[in-house]
């Protein structure tokens, strides 16, 4: 099929590839002329392990191919994927103006009867709002589809190539049937393409990422009532994430969820709420705890040296709001650093890959080329972002490392006895505060 992408960010460039990758023809079209020639000279403007591999063959086989012309992109198109920006605004609500001035620029330039599919998340009745600025100007017939994606950072290519479900929003039979045969290569072992109205495909992907989040932050708010009551947060994930009703994902309590996703949408989601009259309280809930949540560790980390954090030099280990990604939208580390910067202390870090995206906004801080390198004569450690490297670390090198033997973890990578066993003063989330110094 011949496919045109609007939009090279994450979810563009991820779904043009892998579009790509089962046989199909692909143009991917961004007004950016300078990320275009990065794309077309072979550059990757995101991290994302597995993308790489897929771009080169296609690129090379000629089958991914970039343009900054939409009418040069779309020409031939049976399929048109909007993946555009929706920024939230102030109040919460996605801002639609980019997806809807590329309806309206689509309109006239249609030459053939194609399906818009909007792939970005966005609020209830978009597609009706597309069909309109489409229509203001068409001169063919055309259907618009909601398919919204569901892709994890870190592991987005593996979900789209093996979705667990593909969601799709048409009420028009004809663009069904170009739905089944697109995805039909990525669903070959059973797993469903689901099939409703437009605007429950919209509401849908907006439920399932407020749902995540609420199941977050149900976990946070019962590890700060374990360290009240003297319970361990991870033995309570393991009672209640065997339970079948529940599962295991999504259990692990920490400093907050961050990202594009989970904040953007949950937010939309509560505006949409209000728009429509309805006081959806447990979003209200679920925002008011994560704000909080991301801040949890500072008070802790200033009442160990006695109220002043001048002069001191906090190391931290995680810049990313989650491993294998570079993206640090609403990444709790940047919230963090900026307080103890006010606050007076120098801080030091390291991240495998988003720390030049963080030199772009934070360029005050000490930036390391390893983990070690950021606890160099530092007075102590904060983790905020769970990379597989930091789970075994030389803990003898790091106590030697450091001037005082004291971690902060904002993910709960270590185990208590193995904190005790290396002489580690230790403060994590819904667990014991192993403190040394009193201790001794």
């Amino acid at each position: 099929m011949k496919l045109a992408v609007v939009g090279t960010g994450y979810v563009g460039l991820v779904t043009g590839t892998c579009f790509a990758e089962t046989g199909n023809q692909v143009t991917c079209v961004d007004i950016d002329i300078n990320k275009v020639e990065r794309l077309r000279n072979g550059e990757i403007p995101i991290y994302e392990p597995g993308l790489d591999v897929l771009f080169d063959r296609n690129v090379a086989e000629g089958r991914l191919t970039f343009t900054t012309n939409l009418q040069e992109g779309i020409k031939d198109a049976e399929v048109i994927f909007l993946a555009l920006p929706t920024p939230p605004g102030e109040d919460g609500s996605a801002d639609l103006k980019y997806i809807l001035k590329v309806a309206q620029d689509l309109g006239p330039i249609l030459e053939n009867y194609a399906v818009i599919i909007d792939k970005s998340t966005v609020p209830v009745g978009t597609a009706e709002k597309v069909h309109a600025a489409i229509a203001a100007n068409a001169k063919v017939d055309f259907d618009v589809v909601s398919n919204p994606e569901f892709l994890r950072e870190g592991v987005a290519v593996e979900d789209f190539m093996k979705p667990d479900r593909v969601v799709v929003g048409t009420t028009s039979d004809k663009a069904k049937k170009v739905m089944e045969k697109l995805y039909a290569p990525l669903v070959r072992q059973g797993n469903p393409v689901i099939f409703m109205d437009e605007r429950s495909a919209e509401m849908t992907k907006y439920a399932a990422n407020s749902f995540l989040a609420l199941k977050i932050t149900f976990m946070n708010e019962i590890a700060n009532l374990c360290e009240k009551v003297g319970a361990n947060v991870d033995d309570i994930r393991r009672g209640i994430g065997t339970d079948s009703r529940i599962g295991k994902r999504f259990l692990f309590a920490g400093i907050g969820y961050g990202g594009s996703c989970f904040p953007k949408d949950v937010q939309a989601l509560a505006k949409t709420s209000a728009d429509y009259g309805y006081d959806f309280r447990t979003l209200k809930s679920v925002m008011a705890v994560n704000d909080d949540q991301k801040k949890k560790l500072l008070p802790i980390v200033t009442e160990y040296f006695d109220g002043d954090l001048s002069g001191k030099t906090i190391a931290v280990w995680g810049l990313a709001f989650k491993p294998y990604t570079d993206d640090i939208r609403e990444a709790p580390a940047l919230e963090n650093i900026k307080a103890l910067i006010a606050a007076g202390a120098k801080v030091t870090a390291y991240d495998p890959e988003a720390m030049e995206n963080v030199k772009r906004i934070i360029p005050e801080i000490t930036y390391c080329h390893t983990a070690y390198a950021a606890l160099d004569d530092a007075d102590a450690l904060m983790i905020f972002t769970e990379w597989p490297q930091f789970r075994t670390p030389d803990f003898a090198k790091m106590g030697k490392l450091l001037k005082e033997k004291v971690i902060f973890d904002g993910r709960n990578l270590y185990e208590l006895d193995q904190m005790r066993e290396q002489g580690f003063t230790y403060y994590s989330i819904g667990r014991e505060a192993l403190n040394v110094k009193e201790l001794a």
